[in-house]
């Protein structure tokens, strides 16, 4: 694979594991209005999109209103117990390590609030380490939309052909394509190779130690 002067990376199922603290956040708000039946893979399945995406995809729900509720009381949830329940993937800081050493910019493109983002980063990473972190209270359209993508590249002032994006859903192998950046899903989540094989990509591969081998 050649290489690059800039790595972008999704979070969720890309850089670390926080399912733990997904699936316990969705299932308290699910269960205190009476949703249930709905299993953890279904929940782990809407990982990458918004809040109010997974929500209306678990309980058909439509309704703005009562999907930014849910929303509200996600993130209430999410305060107590998300980063305690996230963790890097074995590989993460020392792919990440290594691209810095070798002069990358080194950057995240998430759904998943930016200070959140941060506040488990800043617990793994020396300060100032990412040269860019883009949460989703920072876009006005999410993934697939490449908005937060695009951001990153004109603010890191470099040009499409320099930079891969890396994430694990078909959602992130989307926003790469509506970008025109290049692309290598990460076998880490819920979405198989099959599905992300319909999508442009430089290759699939089951953790991120392709960036270094």
């Amino acid at each position: 694979m050649k290489q690059y002067t800039t790595y972008l990376f999704d979070f969720d199922y890309t850089l670390a594991d926080s399912s733990k603290g997904i699936v316990i956040c969705y299932q308290n708000v699910l269960k205190r209005h009476h949703h249930t039946g709905i299993d953890d893979h279904t929940i782990k399945r809407t990982i990458g999109k918004t809040l109010e995406e997974s929500f209306s995809i678990m309980t058909g729900i439509t309704d703005p209103k009562t999907l930014d509720e849910y929303k509200q009381e996600y993130v209430k949830e999410a305060d107590a117990l998300m980063t305690a329940n996230t963790y890097l993937f074995p590989e993460t800081v020392k792919v990440l390590t290594a691209l810095k050493k070798q002069g990358a910019k080194i950057g995240i493109i998430s759904t998943k609030y930016r200070y959140r983002i941060m506040e488990l980063m800043g617990q793994k990473m020396p300060q100032g380490f990412f040269d860019i972190i883009v949460g989703g209270e920072d876009v006005k359209t999410h993934k697939p939309s490449p908005e937060g993508l695009l951001h990153a590249i004109e603010m890191l002032n470099c040009k499409k052909e320099e930079v891969l994006y890396l994430g694990d859903s078909t959602v992130d192998a989307e926003t790469a394509h509506r970008a025109e950046v290049d692309f290598v899903g990460i076998l880490h989540g819920a979405t198989t190779k099959e599905e992300l094989e319909q999508y442009p990509h430089v290759a699939i591969r089951t953790d991120l130690n392709i960036l270094v081998s």
